[in-house]
């Protein structure tokens, strides 16, 4: 016997549920990749793109994921034999610093752990020791999927200042771009990328790399640029070249629907959104720790991410046959423990497409799976969360 009909719902840190709006702007046919109007798209959503990481600099747009703007982002930059620092939070930097050494660069991890942020201090520490100026980018997440930290990158970017390095700041923002503020002129990155299948609410496929002049200039000198991802590449008055090669032209109309989404609900309010989301997952999981079963991934409350809680299980409970029971009984797909947490935790996705009765639907399952698995947990996890939104959101 179950409790679902329909489709499921995915409460996974991506791909994550899309709105029927961005499902049906695909739902077209093609255009002609040389017309006026593939022009006014590309240039349109360039523009948005680089407004959303809050930047007077270039953007790129890329058919890859996520992982192929890691290697975007590196390739322009760096040479052979660069160091990278890549500061370690969880599993996403580490990724991304293993593609980097793929590539021939030197990478060094500032040793951190799956359960705090990084602290800006040490990175200023470890800089102010490279007197030589051997490491040449510095990689962060602003929030990893993985452990569920969220990254303080306007401090990080001020500890680079302070100590007076010339590294280049490089940031993924996968899992916050569009949940969450994110200024990369201000904070001073030189490198930001992202790609399309979370906040942004548009299908895997699409990879996004913004660059400062900084990062221009650097990229003149680099030698690890490849054809597909140069940006020396892709400019030039045809429009193709955008795309190195032909454009991916109905992903490029959902993100057209999804962006004018954004911007139709305004950023800020889509901010604050995640935010009492956020919280009100906390307050549920906050509840159910109080059984010692279940226990929050990130020990510090003001580190714990506005997009996906991480939740652990002690020693002899599995978190899959939770995440089985609510799939198969309810339709709702938790995400699953991952890299040092495989086994360990489950996670609770509250990113891009989601709103109050989403995600009290997610807890309220969550909810039923605990007591009909008889899991030891504290009571009240989905009022806690009822009764924060209630006092939050205003008449």
């Amino acid at each position: 016997m179950t409790v679902r009909a329909g489709r499921e719902f995915l409460a996974i840190p991506g791909p994550t549920t899309m709105p029927d709006a961005v499902l049906q702007a695909m739902h077209r046919p093609a255009i002609d990749i040389y017309s006026r109007e593939m022009l006014e798209l590309t240039e349109s959503l360039l523009r948005d793109i680089s407004g959303l990481f809050a930047t007077k600099g270039k953007s790129y747009i890329y058919i890859a994921n996520g992982h192929g703007a890691w290697e975007a982002a590196l390739s322009n930059v760096l040479s052979r034999g660069d160091k990278v620092l890549v500061l370690e939070s969880g599993r996403f930097a580490i990724g991304w610093g293993n593609a980097a050494a793929l590539m021939g660069a030197e990478v060094e991890v500032l040793k951190g752990d799956w359960r705090r942020a990084v602290r800006p201090h040490e990175v200023e520490e470890r800089l102010r020791r490279d007197t030589e100026h051997k490491i040449k980018a510095v990689v962060v997440v602003q929030i990893d999927t993985a452990s569920g930290v969220q990254n303080d990158i306007e401090a990080i970017g001020k500890a680079i200042k302070a100590a007076g390095h010339p590294a280049l700041y490089m940031v993924d923002t996968v899992a916050s771009l569009g949940c969450m503020p994110f200024e990369m002129d201000k904070w001073g990155i030189d490198v930001a990328m992202c790609g399309s299948q979370k906040g942004l609410m548009t299908p895997p496929g699409l990879g996004f790399v913004a660059a400062s002049a900084r990062a221009q200039e650097v990229h003149k000198k680099a030698n690890m640029s490849t054809p597909y991802w140069s940006w020396s590449e892709r400019e030039g008055t045809e429009n193709y070249r955008k795309y190195a090669g032909t454009a991916p032209v109905h992903l490029l109309f959902a993100l057209r629907k999804a962006i004018d989404m954004l911007h139709e609900e305004g950023l800020e309010h889509a901010f604050r959104r995640h935010a009492l989301l956020g919280e009100a997952t906390r307050r549920a999981v906050g509840a159910w720790t109080e059984g010692q079963v279940l226990g929050f991934n990130v020990a510090e409350p003001h580190e714990r991410s506005n997009t996906v809680t991480t939740v652990t299980m002690s020693t002899g409970f599995d978190p899959a046959v939770l995440q089985r029971y609510c799939k198969e009984k309810c339709g709702v797909v938790l995400g699953t423990g991952i890299g040092d947490l495989s086994g360990q935790a489950f996670r609770i996705a509250h990113m891009g497409h989601v709103n109050a009765p989403m995600l009290l639907g997610t807890l309220g399952v969550i909810e039923v799976g605990l007591n009909a698995l008889k899991i030891p947990h504290g009571k009240g996890g989905l009022e806690a969360a009822v009764s924060y939104l209630g006092e939050q959101v205003a008449v």
